[in-house]
């Protein structure tokens, strides 16, 4: 690389540098320190420009404190449009536009909605300039979970984008969950600028008012407009629900109509990317559509005296990339990725050749100066990481090649290259793969070599096609049929996936490197230094508790249940969270991800306290995932979750077993208990865990405070632990102070929704743990909880970062010494 291009590849890394410890504030400092900094900035340009010694440096300098300070302010000015406290919870009116395709799902639809006015409950108009812009909103059916629980009129039967609508309200602040591995909710809705998230609240017809249709002079409203409508006749006219889902998402980039089967069929066989319409996809269409334009372009020798093929094959990659991007809705996935593409196309079409590291380095530079928190976002590296390998891979190609001398060696010719670039791809993005997802295809190869020439020149073309005539998509729906069927034999192999723990940066470091030198066309023993460096990534060190000691993980469920016990070699989970809609759960969404991030590959042991939907909602993932796990219930006979059970023990009291010096002991319900015509939460199973060293925990379901005392007056000696996770929530049935006395916790675990519609938990419990001395550990407030021997920890402390919701900390959340303890809407179907 020359000294220039040295020059700006260090101006680059100074920008990525202060762009990305920015990033990692986990709160934002006062106004002016930014301000300060991007004054700083201006100097060290000033003293570049006036020095002209070492200026490379003083510029990299500058750019790295321009980089954090405007982020800084951007990122505020973001922050200041989330909805206020006082607010949520509060009967609002605001009026505003449909932007984007509403959503529809069995529950009724999700939407966003561009705020242009608000009115407090008596109809005094609000200011708009501390008022969220843009709101997350769903509007229940009528008849459904969602609807009942909230009193709504239910949604209309069409909303429309781009229509302008009066909507009757109520809000809150941006909360997701927060556990190891799993996704960032309000990452999400911070990027999106989304400043509230809230439910059409209509008790009176009426109440929500259309106001107009979507304004034919705003092209986005009317280009969202044909878009629904494309995807509304996708949705009623294609009799496959499989390939409905598909075809929307290939058509028009509406992914709503995929259900989780059909997600888990393509990550498993590493196509996910091409269902998303993200960087990654656009990237792969560009290059392949660029590989098409190349080939035809070189069978006329007009055409390659006015203009090189290679030339031609950018630009025409380029052009049909920005056409689909349009399609799909001109997301900022879709945006930045185009942008990206173009600034290379330019640099390498005009003036002296660009090295494919610096390009790339640049073009990733001017896409974070338009969206700083493309960084975040896997979307980014993925497709940035596929434009750097086919670029690199194709700096490598003759710069002259042999003219085909057939139609059948330009086909060969086109075969070779795009399987080239396949294996490119799919290598050298699998270590960064890992590093995202903690998961990668080990079929990806196969099923990626079929997919990406059919979805991307038949499939897609068919579904943009059937646009103009329907019939178009009753082809692709029938194409769409052997391509399923190949993915999910490949999904059927043994080992048609790999998941790895969360490793260190180190480790993905490595990673990272050796995934990159098995792709670059390098020497082969340069290639094979590749394996060892990839290999503490692939095979990672799983760190577990020592023997005689375990580690417990209250996952953050929303309002639910669900507790992760782990030893030096067993695995046990008391509970799975609730079910959130028809094809999503806790298990699918927060505890496969959460034990495939703590490297837990087996579940020896599922325990499910009772049948209420809060704690067993998620349990058909996991009973999916591992068939042979040992249940233990207190379900009774018939329930559907025992048809997918292999070995099944009704919970008793006098159950115990010792895992690597670790002692379990159920303590309730009594044996023969009757389980059939009475409440669930009666019969909890409750479980206590007691190491070598005396430390304790009890899981209690939902227990009562009939059942707690028969505890009580049974076994009191038994209870006595050292952490307690509450009773039902903290609800006001629960907790009673001669239970609390008899187990005497040093720390109490509340597992509930962030602003629970049921109240929990009761304050009247709070004050009964106050007044005991006994410090309460909140889930909406901490996220996951992790206790063990060495300390506890709040997922939200560990991974706190400025777009996080910013609340009450848990109660008692300085941490101690080694060894001591620490003190999402609810969804459709919970038991109160």
């Amino acid at each position: 690389m020359t000294g220039w291009g040295r020059g700006v590849l260090l101006l680059v890394l100074g920008w990525t540098a202060g762009l990305a410890l920015q990033l990692q504030q986990a709160a934002l400092w006062p106004l002016p320190a930014y301000g300060g900094l991007l004054a700083a900035g201006a100097v060290c340009f000033l003293a570049a420009a006036w020095l002209q010694r070492r200026a490379v440096l003083l510029l990299a300098l500058g750019l790295g404190l321009a980089a954090f300070g405007s982020t800084g302010l951007r990122a505020a000015a973001r922050l200041a449009q989330v909805l206020s406290p006082a607010l949520e919870g509060a009967e609002l009116s605001v009026q505003g536009r449909v932007v984007g395709l509403p959503q529809v799902d069995a529950n009724g639809l999700r939407f966003v909605l561009q705020v242009s006015g608000v009115q407090a409950a008596g109809g005094q108009p609000m200011p708009l300039d501390s008022f969220p812009a843009q709101l997350w909103l769903s509007w229940p059916v009528p008849g459904s979970p969602d609807e009942l629980a909230g009193g709504t009129a239910g949604a209309p039967a069409a909303l429309r984008a781009g229509e302008a609508w009066r909507l009757p309200v109520k809000l809150r602040r941006p909360h997701g969950a927060m556990n190891p591995g799993g996704f960032d909710a309000e990452l999400w809705m911070f990027e999106q600028g989304l400043g509230a998230v809230g439910a059409v609240r209509a008790p009176r017809p009426g109440m929500a008012q259309r106001l107009d249709g979507p304004r034919w002079w705003q092209p986005v409203e009317v280009l969202d407009t044909l878009r629904q409508r494309w995807r509304d006749r996708i949705l009623l006219g294609t009799a496959d629900p499989a390939a409905t889902g598909l075809l929307a998402a290939l058509a028009v980039g509406d992914q709503s109509a995929i259900d989780g089967k059909g997600w888990a069929l393509y990550r498993q066989t590493g196509i996910s990317h091409l269902i998303s319409i993200s960087g990654l996809h656009i990237t792969l269409f560009a290059a392949m559509a660029g590989l098409l334009v190349g080939a035809g372009w070189r069978r006329s020798v007009r055409l390659r005296h006015w203009l090189p093929a290679p030339v031609a094959a950018r630009w025409g990659g380029l052009v049909f990339a920005t056409l689909y991007a349009l399609m799909a809705g001109w997301g900022v996935p879709a945006q930045r990725t185009v942008c990206m593409l173009a600034l290379a196309v330019v640099l390498r079409s005009f003036g002296p050749p660009w090295p494919a590291l610096l390009l790339c380095a640049l073009t990733g530079a001017l896409v974070t100066l338009l969206d700083p928190w493309a960084m975040l976002q896997p979307g980014f590296w993925l497709s940035f990481a596929a434009v750097a390998l086919l670029m690199m891979a194709d700096a490598a190609e003759p710069a002259v090649l042999p003219e085909p001398a057939n139609w059948w060696a330009r086909l060969l010719l086109v075969l070779r290259r795009a399987a080239r670039a396949q294996w490119v791809i799919t290598v050298g993005l699998a270590p960064l793969t890992l590093v995202l997802f903690q998961q990668i295809s080990l079929v990806g190869l196969p099923a990626n070599w079929v997919a990406v020439p059919l979805v991307t020149f038949v499939i897609t073309p068919l579904a943009l096609l059937g646009t103009l005539w329907p019939g178009f998509w009753t082809l692709a729906g029938w194409l769409l049929q052997p391509l399923l069927a190949w993915l999910q034999w490949l999904a059927s192999w043994p080992a048609a996936s790999w998941g790895v723990p969360e490793s260190t940066a180190l480790v993905m470091a490595f990673g990272l490197l050796g995934g990159l030198l098995l792709a670059l066309p390098l020497p082969w023993r340069l290639r094979l230094l590749g394996v060892p460096l990839a290999l503490p990534l692939l095979w990672p060190a799983v760190p577990r508790p020592p023997v005689g000691e375990f580690e417990l993980v209250a996952a953050d469920v929303g309002q639910g249940s669900a507790v992760v016990i782990r030893t030096a070699h067993h695995t046990l989970v008391h509970d799975t969270g609730p079910r959130f809609s028809v094809d999503s759960d806790a298990g699918q969404r927060v505890l496969l991800p959460l034990l495939q991030a703590l490297g837990d590959t087996q579940l020896d042991t599922l325990v499910l306290s009772h049948r209420d939907l809060d704690h067993v909602g998620g349990a058909p993932a996991l009973l999916a995932r591992w068939p042979q796990v040992r249940l233990l219930s207190s379900l009774e006979a018939g329930h559907p979750l025992l048809a997918q059970a292999v070995h099944h023990e009704t919970c008793a009291a006098g159950q115990q077993w010792d895992w690597d010096g670790v002692h379990f002991q159920m303590l309730f319900p009594a044996p023969g208990a009757q389980l059939v015509g009475v409440k669930p939460n009666t019969v909890s199973c409750v479980l206590k865990v007691s190491d070598a060293a005396g430390r304790s925990a009890l899981l209690t379901g939902d227990l009562e405070a009939a059942q707690e005392h028969m505890l009580v007056a049974q076994s009191p000696e038994l209870l006595a632990s050292t952490v307690l996770l509450v009773p039902h929530h903290g609800s006001h049935t629960s907790s009673s102070e001669e239970f609390l006395r008899a187990v005497g916790p040093k720390v109490a675990v509340v597992q509930v929704g962030y602003r629970s519609r049921f109240g929990h938990p009761h304050p009247q419990v709070l004050a009964r743990y106050q007044a005991l001395r006994v410090p309460v550990v909140r889930s909406d407030h901490c996220g996951a909880w992790r206790w063990s021997a060495n300390g506890a920890t709040c997922t939200r402390d560990v991974q706190k970062r400025h777009w996080h919701w910013q609340g009450p900390a848990a109660s008692g959340s300085v941490l101690p010494a080694a060894g001591a303890v620490v003190a999402t809407d609810s969804p459709a179907g919970e038991h109160e």
